[in-house]
């Protein structure tokens, strides 16, 4: 596999190897499900954490790209469409792959398919009501399409009534109000509705499309801080990125020193927390986002890493851990053979993503950059 490590950003490469990692940690605790102490509560706090970078560094990418679209010519409906369209490319094939896989794998193990499939197929599964058990990861992908599907559309629309506005300001006011509205609809939902424990949390709140879009909008709004000012952007980088790491750990040390369970302080956990979380990791883009690359030895597992995250994504979980377990149960396993069931477990994943990746999910995604869909869309 050839990468151009020209054209990539390392610390943006580093951003999502992390995200991914700490994800597949907190999928672990799934193997070991009597793992205690700092080790359990760390992987635990990963899976929290993983997505969220995934998302705002997700949102600060189309954001650019947005940007630069809107403000650089006639921003028309052709445009809107040809983002979709490339995102789709992007998205899509993966997401279709493991959701049939996904299905084989629930026939076949015997277990009982989610009475409402179809909506897997539209990602309304999670869009306003509770998760399904089935392919649960797939949550965060629903926010993505969602969130790719709302900002555009919304850029396009407002030009109908403000036609000789400031491209930039409305490119900010949409992206604003994207975040008040979905700020507000957590707000509601706090105000209305009595969330009893953590999974239940985890279920109805953090996984829910109506309420985690502004997850992906907080990266918008540093794309264009990024773009707009870019002294500001740079000369902030050391400090903002202290602060966004040391906040992360911060709350995060903070919530069982102080016993804020979600039973007691609903609000910070239904509202507060994902704002905070979010901006905090803003914080950490305008370092890395100017980390263009790094001593070979680093760059070269973190770069492969990040290309094969989003096939590691979608397959480490329900297919490859599912499958894993189903065999050959990990419970009454300890010491090094649960060592050695995690190491194959880590290399089926990867070996498993990399051949998605080289013989599925690229040639998908190349398909954007065909001549027929470049000349359609000019």
């Amino acid at each position: 596999m050839r990468i151009d490590y020209e054209k990539r950003i390392f610390g943006l490469d580093l951003m999502r190897a992390i995200a991914i990692l700490m994800v597949m940690c907190s999928h672990i605790l799934w193997i070991v499900p009597d793992m205690r102490g700092i080790t359990r509560k760390l992987f635990s706090v990963f899976g929290i954490l993983g997505v969220d970078v995934f998302f705002v560094l997700s949102g600060f990418l189309i954001g650019r790209i947005l940007y630069k679209m809107y403000t650089s010519r006639d921003f028309n409906f052709k445009d809107m469409t040809y983002f979709w369209v490339r995102r789709w490319f992007r998205t899509l094939p993966n997401y279709y792959l493991t959701l049939v896989i996904n299905i084989l794998v629930a026939i076949y193990i015997g277990n009982q398919l989610p009475e409402h499939l179809w909506r897997y197929g539209f990602f309304l599964h999670n869009f306003s009501t509770e998760l399904p058990w089935f392919y649960p990861e797939s949550w965060s992908l629903s926010v993505e399409e969602f969130a790719y599907i709302l900002g555009p559309l919304l850029l396009y629309l407002v030009l109908f009534f403000r036609k000789n506005a400031s491209r930039p300001q409305l490119f900010l006011q949409v992206t604003l109000f994207i975040l008040i509205t979905f700020i507000i609809s957590k707000l509601f939902y706090n105000h209305s509705e009595e969330v009893r424990h953590m999974r239940h949390w985890t279920l109805n709140v953090k996984s829910i499309v109506i309420y985690r879009i502004d997850a992906i909008y907080y990266g918008v709004l540093a794309a264009y801080v990024s773009i707009v000012k870019p002294k500001f952007w740079n000369n902030t980088k050391y400090l903002a990125c202290a602060f966004g790491v040391l906040a992360l750990i911060s709350i995060n040390f903070l919530i069982p020193l102080k016993s804020w369970y979600i039973t007691e302080y609903p609000q910070f956990w239904n509202v507060w927390y994902f704002i905070f979380k979010s901006l905090a990791i803003v914080c950490t883009l305008p370092l890395l986002s100017k980390l263009k690359s790094a001593p070979k030895s680093i760059r070269i597992p973190i770069t492969y890493v990040s290309i094969l995250s989003y096939a590691i994504y979608v397959f480490h979980y329900s297919i490859i851990m599912q499958l894993m377990k189903y065999f050959i149960p990990s419970e009454t396993m300890a010491g090094l053979d649960l060592v050695i069931y995690i190491l194959v477990y880590v290399l089926i994943v990867f070996v498993v993503s990399y051949l998605v990746y080289r013989l599925y999910e690229k040639p998908m995604t190349d398909l954007r950059d065909s001549s027929k869909i470049k000349a359609y869309f000019k």
